[in-house]
Formats: C-alpha cells, sequence, structure tokens
C-alpha cells in the first residue's frame, strides 16, 4: 500500500507539470492500468486524482491581496 505522503507528492508533481490538464493525464493513466489489468496500480492511481482535484480546488483563483 502506498502512503498519504507519496500519493500528495505525485499529485502535487502532477500539477505542477500539467497544470489544470493534470486531470486529463491522470485520468489516461488510470485507463492505460486498467486496460493492462492492474487493479492494485489504478487504485493508487485513483487515490491522486482524487488528491490532486483538492489540489487545484485550493489553489488561488487571480490576484491574492
Amino acid at each position: 500500500m502506498v502512503n498519504d505522503i507519496n500519493i500528495w507528492r505525485s499529485a502535487k508533481l502532477l500539477v505542477e507539470r500539467y497544470g489544470d490538464e493534470a486531470p486529463i493525464h491522470a485520468a489516461m493513466r488510470v485507463d492505460e492500468l486498467l486496460d493492462e489489468g492492474d487493479v492494485d496500480g489504478r487504485t493508487v492511481w485513483l487515490r491522486v486524482v482524487r488528491a490532486f482535484e483538492e489540489l487545484l480546488n485550493k489553489q488561488p483563483q487571480g490576484v491574492v491581496h
């Protein structure tokens, strides 16, 4: 089992690399793992998806004063 800190690190890296497109890239990876029959890998990536969705929702929009 992958611990929560590694899930959050992965999510943060995805957001830094792909920005708002991170959900698309992660969803593609989830689909790839499903096609390969890697249920455990898919479960981990679904946890990453949930984590970076929270990250994206918490990022400030526009200029903060």
